[in-house]
């Protein structure tokens, strides 16, 4: 029986892969910062959830995190699926800052704990659900697609020490298109959205399989490939919004 932890199992595609997860067999430790989700989310396999109330912004959550892994008796994969993110063309200071410290701040804050932890109990698999937001810099949302390119970045990084310090540790990049989630439900009007469940069997698939880097889903694989094709002076002369 596997044991996965997931930091952000309240909603979106980090709730719907720990159900996924459950449905497996395997057991769940589920994070996150709404305590009644938490609960409703235990309610559904008790034997098999544990739950710890947990905000990634704050310099206790290490040490929140080490308190579930120890309840749910270990971890053999951390998931780390938490995340902000908004249109801010008007580069509101506050957003930009906000989106900074929960997916680069947060998320490094996470990822090294996760890190150290398999690097003491001999190995494991950090995945993480970035976005494709990562590939280039878009102008309607600054701070979410440069935290994003900073998290495949430091998960390169990462995988590279683990080889430098021989540990068994294994990585997969989850890099999603546009999820129809309430991350994206009040800033509607986005192209091609994809349903959580829909994406959520395609990254626990990849966990599952142990996949490096993967784009979800083809469309976006394709869409990602072009992006990659634009030059520069071209890229910063495109008006990229949502429809």
């Amino acid at each position: 029986m596997k044991r996965i932890v997931i930091v952000g199992a309240t909603s979106g595609m980090g709730l719907e892969v720990a159900r996924l997860a459950l449905r497996a067999g395997w057991r769940v430790g589920a994070a996150g910062r709404r305590t009644d989700r938490l609960e409703a989310l235990r309610a559904e396999a008790p034997e098999q959830v544990e739950i710890r109330q947990m905000d990634v912004t704050d310099p206790a959550a290490p040490e929140q995190l080490a308190t579930l892994i120890e309840r749910l008796g270990g971890m053999d994969v951390y998931l780390h699926s938490s995340g902000i993110g908004t249109r801010n063309e008007a580069l509101d200071p506050a957003i930009e800052l906000a989106t900074a410290r929960t997916n680069a701040e947060g998320f490094i804050r996470m990822v090294t704990a996760a890190y150290t932890y398999f690097r003491s109990h001999g190995g494991g698999q950090i995945a993480v659900i970035s976005s494709i937001a990562g590939t280039k810099g878009l102008g309607a949302a600054p701070a979410y697609s440069a935290t994003k390119r900073l998290q495949n970045t430091y998960i390169d990084a990462l995988a590279q020490l683990a080889r430098m310090q021989r540990a068994r540790i294994r990585f997969t990049d989850i890099r999603p298109g546009f999820v129809d989630t309430p991350l994206l439900a009040s800033d509607g009007g986005y192209p091609m959205l994809m349903p959580a469940d829909k994406v959520a069997r395609r990254i626990f698939r990849a966990i599952v399989r142990g996949r490096r880097r993967v784009v979800i889903d083809g469309r976006f694989a394709v869409l990602v490939f072009l992006w990659k094709l634009i030059p520069a002076w071209l890229w910063e002369r495109l008006a990229i919004r949502k429809r």
